[in-house]
């Protein structure tokens, strides 16, 4: 992995990192904004102590731990990648209410193009600020966007302590046992 000074990795504030997306995905997982080492290497969840690509293999989304560089192998497992809020911060908690808020309504806007059979959503508390549900927990929510159905998932960042990687790959694997095989599967000869 390459290596960046803190001013490469400051250069790339603000940075807009492109989606993973395709229409009728089985999941779109929609992290909450794209950190610095995500900016600097245009690779989703590229930090090294995200847990993202890791548990994504461990819950039987893909058939085999896939590198950030190689997150554009996810369409043809049915999957994709998005975030709340597009532009790059070394802190999620750099962002306002306001960005989260505008998040919510172009992630919306964004589901219902594209048409998931599921949105996954990293994070309790980016749903609770993107979609002003305070009471929202990790699990399938009420909310759809026509026919995609909305799942909050733990945050996979390293930060978060509550939730090692095991337990996040057990929650992982309920919504992909929940989406079904259309597209989301580890065996993409299915």
């Amino acid at each position: 992995m390459t290596r960046f000074t803190q001013a490469e990795l400051e250069a790339a504030r603000d940075r807009l990192v492109p989606d993973v997306v395709a229409a009728g995905l089985g999941v779109l997982f929609c992290g909450i904004n794209p950190g610095l080492m995500t900016a600097a290497t245009g690779h989703h969840f590229a930090r090294p102590g995200n847990r993202f690509w890791p548990v994504l293999h461990r819950s039987g989304f893909t058939p085999r731990l896939l590198k950030p560089s190689e997150q554009g192998e996810l369409p043809s497992y049915g999957l994709g990648i998005t975030n709340v809020v597009a532009r790059a911060t070394a802190r999620a908690d750099e962002l306002s209410a306001e960005e989260y808020r505008e998040g919510g309504r172009l992630l919306a806007a964004k589901t219902t193009a594209l048409k998931p059979r599921w949105l996954a959503v990293l994070g309790v508390t980016a749903y609770r600020s993107a979609f002003d549900d305070r009471r929202a927990q990790v699990g399938p929510q009420e909310r759809v966007f026509e026919e995609t159905r909305v799942w909050v998932l733990p945050n996979p960042s390293g930060l978060n302590a509550h939730w090692t990687a095991q337990s996040m790959a057990e929650e992982y694997a309920r919504l992909r046992v929940a989406a079904g095989p259309r597209g989301v599967t580890a065996d993409p000869s299915r």
